[in-house]
């Protein structure tokens, strides 16, 4: 099945702050990432006269020039999600109104399909709601983070979030599960962080001088002889930035197979039954278009269950 010809398209204030490779999914209606992406890759998709990246945010007045494309039955094929996934992800919404979504996303599940992932929260949430005239990611979060994930129903909204993120008027509150017994009180972290350094063929964030600027505040929730509960909060938003700041500071998280302890998290599986990183979007907080959004979402059971089990073995906390 072909989709046409070639197509010169005027973008209008309504896809103003849209991702293009997220405005040609919708676009081209069937066609898989990796079509996106190749077309892309090759310039026959054309901003303006030139070539793109799929990062790049359109503008309004943008032109556009879209190739007619092949879409083979398997391309065609809708995207159903796996059973339980429809009743989880609605259960699991926390506030919604006519500009954003927040959900409780379960550890585990990637906020996108890609590098193996077959899907993630936002096709999920497409197919689950295939009259949603726009929805779009405003944040993201690890795989295997729960908690709060803000996204955006409008491209106005989304574009008032990405800049509230971007002048730190967002605030994101996270509960993390560290190794020991933390006697620091209030402390901030705040050493430049470098993404992608490979490490015995594993990609990693680290500290280094040459990184970009990061910084995270802790303070200590609740103190056991094992571990100890601490808040962060985030005034900036790089790639494992929470993990990566315990872990330098000699306080690695619970759970973490990348960067934490593995005797550590060893103990606190046969102890505790941890089976998961230790790390919860407990909260979410901005100014939107003049009017105030405050979100919290409660740990689960299995991560209550964790801390029960530290205060009955380790009657420390405070």
């Amino acid at each position: 099945m072909s989709a046409g010809g070639v197509r010169h398209l005027e973008i209008t204030s309504e896809h103003a702050g849209q991702r293009l490779d997220n405005f040609l999914l919708r676009e081209l209606k069937g066609a898989p990432k990796s079509l996106i992406y190749r077309i892309l890759r090759k310039g026959e998709v054309r901003l303006n006269g030139g070539r793109v990246q799929p990062s790049q945010r359109l503008q309004a007045g943008d032109r556009l020039r879209v190739p007619p494309v092949r879409l083979g039955e398997r391309d065609e094929r809708v995207f159903r999600p796996p059973p339980g996934w429809v009743e989880r992800l609605r259960a699991a919404v926390l506030h919604e109104d006519r500009e954003v979504l927040v959900l409780d996303k379960p550890a585990g599940l990637a906020v996108h399909k890609g590098s193996g992932v077959d899907y993630g929260v936002i096709e999920l949430l497409r197919a689950l709601r295939p009259q949603e005239p726009f929805l779009e990611l405003a944040h993201r979060l690890d795989r295997d983070t729960s908690g709060c994930l803000l996204l955006a129903r409008t491209p106005a909204a989304l574009r008032l979030i990405q800049d509230a993120l971007r002048t730190g008027r967002v605030e994101k509150r996270y509960l993390a599960l560290v190794r020991g017994y933390w006697n620091h009180g209030p402390r901030e972290v705040n050493p430049p962080l470098r993404r992608n350094v490979l490490r015995g063929g594993e990609r990693l964030v680290e500290v280094a001088d040459d990184g970009k600027p990061a910084l995270t505040r802790f303070r200590p929730i609740n103190l056991f002889k094992l571990a100890s509960l601490l808040e962060a909060n985030i005034a900036t938003g790089r790639t494992h930035q929470i993990r990566v700041h315990a872990a330098h500071v000699g306080y690695p998280l619970a759970g973490d197979a990348k960067y934490g302890d593995a005797a550590f998290n060893r103990a606190m599986a046969e102890q505790c039954g941890l089976r998961r990183l230790f790390l919860h979007a407990h909260s979410l907080s901005l100014s939107l278009g003049g009017r105030d959004i405050a979100v919290s979402a409660p740990l689960d059971a299995e991560l209550t269950g964790v801390l029960e089990s530290l205060r009955s073995a380790n009657p420390i906390g405070r």
